[in-house]
């Protein structure tokens, strides 16, 4: 692609507010997107939290949050391309699907297959109780059938080298629809039990994907995530950042906020010779409908 398409990641999940530069309500959201905005992101890849005081580190399902906060964005940020997270684990899907119904995003995430989910502390002790995060067939299935039926393009989110492998074999089975618009992969590295952020192993990774996909690549880090983004530019690859991914620029110093995160990605981008798409473009880059 000549044209870069940014996305910004305005959020994320269970990072706390209170220790971080996080938005969580509709207001918060909106003003962190609008800076997103204009410097050059026309995707806002959206998380939606609790709204109860000292609740605002856990995620919300509830379609009127999801609605305030997409409308708060929409009108921070004319033509902004809404991307929502469905990320759950278990079988019920009920409440990513309520969202997308209530708010119909042009894209939504579609984690497109299961990890192991660990992080291990420098102790040798696990961050975390090991987890399963479980994205079965049957469960993404059920994902495309609502996106399908609210006119959602599936972002498919992969951790992993078989997850990037199995959407080939998604898009054989039919399972996408040309109506949903083109194949979009996102490499998602830098999970300590997925896909490292490793620029070599960037560069093979579309070798696997169907002919007329397109790809981005998530990075999830520090400073070093920064040499990986500018790879991806170099590479064709769509950019992606913002505070669900990470809290610092390429220097090193923290991020006040969005703003200048997507304006750091917009450099990668200009740096190997490519123009920040706007909305309009990206939208007939990915083939979606509106």
């Amino acid at each position: 692609m000549d044209k870069a398409i940014l996305t910004c990641a305005l959020t994320g999940v269970l990072t706390d507010p209170k220790q971080h530069p996080v938005p969580v309500t509709p207001a918060q959201m909106a003003a962190e997107a609008r800076d997103a905005f204009n410097a050059g992101a026309s995707v806002m890849h959206v998380h939606l939290r609790a709204q109860e005081p000292g609740r605002g580190h856990l995620p919300s399902w509830d379609p009127d949050v999801a609605e305030a906060v997409v409308n708060a964005i929409r009108a921070a940020c004319p033509g902004v391309i809404i991307n929502l997270t469905t990320g759950v684990i278990g079988p019920d899907i009920s409440g990513p699907a309520a969202c997308i119904r209530r708010v119909k995003p042009e894209i939504a995430a579609c984690n497109a297959g299961s990890l192991n989910y660990l992080k291990l502390k420098a102790d040798g002790q696990w961050a975390w109780p090991p987890m399963v995060f479980d994205n079965p067939v049957s469960k993404v299935q059920q994902f495309l059938a609502v996106m399908a039926e609210c006119g959602t393009h599936p972002e498919f989110e992969c951790f992993d080298v078989g997850i990037v492998r199995s959407v080939g074999m998604y898009v054989e089975a039919g399972m996408l629809t040309p109506a949903m618009g083109r194949p979009e992969l996102n490499f998602v590295m830098g999970v300590a039990s997925g896909m490292p952020c490793d620029a070599d192993l960037l560069a093979l990774l579309p070798r696997w994907l169907k002919p007329g996909s397109v790809w981005q690549s998530t990075l999830i880090g520090r400073a070093e995530i920064w040499p990986v983004h500018q790879r991806t530019a170099e590479l064709g690859g769509m950019l992606r950042t913002g505070l669900e991914d990470t809290f610092y620029l390429p220097g090193g110093e923290r991020a006040a906020g969005n703003g200048v995160l997507i304006a750091a990605l917009a450099e990668c981008a200009r740096r190997a010779g490519r123009e920040v798409a706007s909305p309009a473009e990206a939208r007939q880059l990915l083939g979606l409908r509106g």
